[in-house]
């Protein structure tokens, strides 16, 4: 079964890629669609059987399926193979199906385009990485799925490739993840160095890299082990990785130039599923970073900067997608967060439900962008609530939900990552209470932007009819809402956005809100998890467990986030109702001029060099002009032996005299000496 989930999107990715251009739309949609249908199936069949299989010493339920083996050097082998577990598990379910429901949307979104069954192509390809990426049983695996988002990424990416944009987005997202996964890469080989191997589970003969990390003491808190080729050193190559691939400081700068390529792309693979991949690959390798304090403090100092950056440079954006982008940005560093404060859990909780509100708001921007005829600058849009009634009713679930508002997903997820950050036994000193107070100003910050991105966009006044391009020629916009083929999965993702939250209610809240009968089920998300991640111990050696929560402060902490979170949305709706082109300071609108950093720093000084070093002086002065020099050289000498041969006998004899007359007279002279 778990071949069939990875596999069954690649076949559909063959037969568009090698036929597609000879088919319908309809039949190119029906083939990529159920597809990735019947990977999904299978994923909920598969999840199914895994709830009833029984736990191993560990307490963790697996599910392995080897293919064959794949390296074997020798007493080194790697197999092709899969494994199933409650982390998988719960990955290929969202996966899956919210790639299902966006390939749906895309089948309307993309119609009547060149490129349809090349699209398709693409998508289902992207499906099959990502599964080989979330399936596979080690390290290797997963770098060959790592490796291949990455590629479909930059097919999708650049996916509108005549256009220059596209073409500059997609090479910076290819040459930005290079960098991640330089270190990723460098981290497995000092993995295969250290433990042997590179699998994730335990095997005949063979006792897994993670299994033995695991038992080894928790290194101490000190900078200079970072270069000691020790865990934590593990632990920092790792995460550059995940950097690069969940879009993280400094790294995070090729995801908002991502939004390039079709929107039904945002919502896959830069919302619900790629960039979620570090989160994932930290969350699957705790082992190593539950012994890593230092790797830790880094994790959630990164995330949280990333965090808070992200969200202000949202919230002066005026593209609806850049919006979205920067908030997807903001939400991965809430994630990293709370993976730094050894909230694993909650770090993954909130990829599930950051699945569902980011891929509903993603799509129901494709529907507003679709209506209003590929118009994204939100600044000629107003007014569109009575024109798409659907999309904005769904949207504005995802808004709250995204804001944290009380008893939606996002609020539970959130919640418990705050709280974690707070309260946590591995973050130094008071370092958590402060990265508690960054993660409360970005929930504030974030229910801002999305309030202030509803406002202008479906609120106010009609501002498309009087709209003007670039070239200032105006055109009349007539918003209609999407057909059902977009709506339909807008609705079913704004369910999602509403119960996902549910299975993970904290404690504490559980506590107050929800029967004692039902306490099983509205936290049985951390249950299921439980057993894959390493207890956290707060001293050198002591894997006991992390100090129990206090209830009482985390109702309190509860409280508070969800007072910001009302009040936050309650001061961006007064603001932007009165002013919706309220202009933001230009240092945010500018993104606080990374980019222009970036381009000076490295990119234009690896430009000059790469043109006037490597190329004019290395390439064309010194290679080229040392093999063109000798050619002159061997041309000048082979014109001044031509001159020698005049075509006449008497001078051939001559010079063959003079010739035998030099040797004769060399060694009569150096045979007297």
């Amino acid at each position: 079964m778990l071949s069939v989930i990875v596999f069954a999107p690649l076949v559909g990715a063959i037969v568009l890629g090698l036929f597609g251009r000879r088919l319908t739309e309809k039949i190119i949609a029906v083939i990529a669609c159920s597809s990735v249908l019947v990977s999904t199936l299978a994923a909920f069949y598969a999840f199914w059987r895994l709830l009833s299989v029984k736990p191993a010493e560990d307490g963790v339920r697996r599910i392995n399926e080897t293919l064959f083996t794949w390296i074997a050097a020798g007493s080194f082998s790697v197999d092709f193979g899969f494994l199933l577990d409650p982390l998988s598990g719960v990955m290929i379910l969202f996966v899956t199906g919210v790639g299902f429901l966006i390939h749906v949307f895309a089948t309307g979104y993309m119609h009547g385009d060149s490129g349809f069954y090349r699209f398709f192509a693409y998508m289902n390809l992207f499906m099959f990485m990502m599964l080989v990426l979330v399936l596979g049983d080690n390290f290797l695996m997963m770098f060959v799925g790592w490796e291949g988002v990455g590629l479909c990424s930059y097919l999708l990416i650049g996916y509108y490739f005549l256009e220059k944009f596209a073409g500059d987005a997609a090479k910076k997202a290819f040459v930005v993840n290079r960098i991640g996964d330089f270190g990723l890469a460098l981290g497995v080989m000092l993995i295969f160095l250290k433990f042997g191997n590179v699998s994730f589970v335990d095997k005949a003969n063979m006792v897994s890299a993670l299994s033995q990390a695991a038992k080894m003491p928790v290194e101490p808190f000190s900078g200079s082990i970072l270069f000691a080729g020790g865990l934590t050193t593990i632990a920092a190559l790792l995460f550059i990785g995940a950097t690069g691939k969940s879009a993280q400081i400094p790294l995070f700068v090729w995801l908002p130039d991502a939004m390039a390529g079709p929107t039904p792309v945002s919502a896959l693979i830069h919302a619900a599923t790629m960039v979620t991949a570090g989160v994932y690959m930290i969350a699957r390798t705790n082992a190593i970073f539950a012994k890593a304090p230092l790797a830790l403090t880094i994790v959630a100092i990164v995330g949280a900067l990333t965090a808070v950056v992200a969200a202000t440079i949202g919230l002066a954006q005026w593209d609806i997608k850049k919006v979205l982008a920067y908030s997807t940005v903001s939400q991965l560093g809430y994630m990293f967060l709370a993976c730094g404060a050894g909230a694993f859990a909650a770090g993954f909780f909130h990829v599930v439900t950051h699945a569902f509100f980011k891929a509903l708001l993603f799509l129901g921007s494709g529907s507003v962008i679709h209506a209003m005829h590929h118009e994204q600058d939100m600044r000629r849009m107003g007014g569109l609530q009575k024109y798409l009634k659907t999309t904005f009713i769904t949207m504005a679930i995802g808004t709250l939900a995204i804001s944290g508002f009380p008893l939606l997903s996002g609020f539970f997820s959130k919640d418990e990552i705050l709280w974690k950050v707070r309260s946590s036994p591995v973050l130094p000193g008071s370092l958590g209470t402060l990265l508690w107070l960054i993660g409360l100003a970005t929930a504030a910050v974030t229910a801002i932007y999305m309030t202030r991105m509803m406002v202008v966009t479906f609120l106010g006044e009609e501002r498309f009819r009087k709209a003007s391009d670039t070239h200032g020629e105006h055109h009349e916009h007539e918003p209609h809402e999407s057909p059902p083929v977009m709506t339909v999965p807008l609705v079913v993702l704004a369910f999602l956005s509403v119960v996902g939250g549910f299975v993970g209610i904290p404690e504490a809240l559980a506590e107050k809100i929800v029967p004692h009968s039902l306490h099983g089920v509205t936290h049985s998300f951390y249950h299921f998890l439980d057993p894959v991640f390493i207890k956290l111990s707060t001293t050198p050696g002591n894997l006991t467990g992390a100090l129990a929560a206090d209830h009482g402060a985390e109702l309190v902490s509860t409280l508070l986030s969800t007072l910001v979170a009302l009040i936050a949305i309650g001061v961006g709706y007064a603001v932007f109702s009165k002013q919706p082109l309220l202009t933001m300071p230009k240092i945010l609108e500018n993104k606080y001029y990374v980019d222009e950093l970036y381009d000076a720093v490295i990119v234009n000084p690896v430009k000059w060099t790469s043109k006037w070093i490597l190329w004019k002086v290395m390439d064309v002065g010194i290679v080229d002009g040392t093999v063109n020099g000798l050619a002159r050289l061997l041309g000048w000498f082979s014109i001044g032996i031509r001159e020698f041969q005049v075509g006449f006998t008497r001078a051939y004899a001559i010079f063959l005299l003079i010739g035998a007359l030099t040797v004769v007279g060399y060694f009569l002279y150096f045979g007297r000496l």
